[in-house]
């Protein structure tokens, strides 16, 4: 009798070959849990491209600023100068965080980058809208502690996907910022008081934190 040649002997003892279909059933589970456990790794990352020396830099153009804002004879010049102030310290940082991103290959579009500027965004905006409501209603004495406090909420919504010390530094600024609002209840020269809280705020801490940051692991 003819034996099949499609029939091979197994030895006893040997595991039974797999189907071709299991094979590609696990290959494929294998894959889906690799994707999963790259996920939660993303997620789980920490957006560490924070600008130690660019805070640096934004301090020392708001320590630069503050003695001008207080020598401004109106309103106007002052908050032009605050104005000024802010918008290039803001790009000192963007640029300087597109830098660090580069060097460290990250982005800030993707991933934990695309967090961190999606949660810093609406405590900017919110700022930057009762920037105009006080402005024109009048009553700027308000803005020196409306800009540290929101700026503080919005490093502090932002650092839950970075760092340590970036919490650390919106906690500082909410603070500075309360010390600022409630100040001008008391304070005869509201307007210089509100200058010096700037310069403790923007000023002093951002060179503070700035030089941690560049000192530390971060950097």
């Amino acid at each position: 009798m003819a034996r099949d040649p499609r029939l091979r002997s197994v030895p006893l003892g040997s595991p039974a070959p797999r189907p071709v279909a299991l094979q590609g059933s696990l290959h494929e589970r294998a894959l889906d849990d690799l994707g999963f456990i790259r996920s939660t790794m993303e997620r789980a990352a920490a957006y560490t491209a924070i600008p130690g020396w660019g805070g640096v830099r934004m301090g020392l153009t708001a320590l630069v600023a503050a003695p001008i804002a207080l020598r401004a004879p109106n309103r106007e010049q002052w908050f032009a100068t605050w104005l000024i102030a802010a918008a290039l310290g803001l790009s000192i940082g963007f640029y300087e965080m597109l830098r660090k991103a580069r060097a460290e290959r990250v982005s800030l579009f993707t991933g934990a980058g695309s967090r961190f500027a999606k949660a810093l965004a609406p405590g900017l905006i919110a700022g930057a809208l009762l920037t105009l409501v006080v402005y024109f209603t009048h009553q700027t004495a308000l803005l020196p502690g409306l800009w540290l406090l929101l700026y503080g909420v919005a490093v502090i919504s932002a650092g839950a996907y970075s760092i340590r010390e970036v919490r650390s530094m919106g906690l500082a600024f909410m603070l500075v910022g309360a010390v600022a609002l409630l100040g001008i209840t008391w304070s005869h020269e509201a307007r210089a008081f509100g200058d010096l809280c700037m310069a403790a705020g923007f000023g002093v801490l951002h060179v503070i934190y700035g030089v941690t940051i560049a000192r530390s692991r971060h950097g």
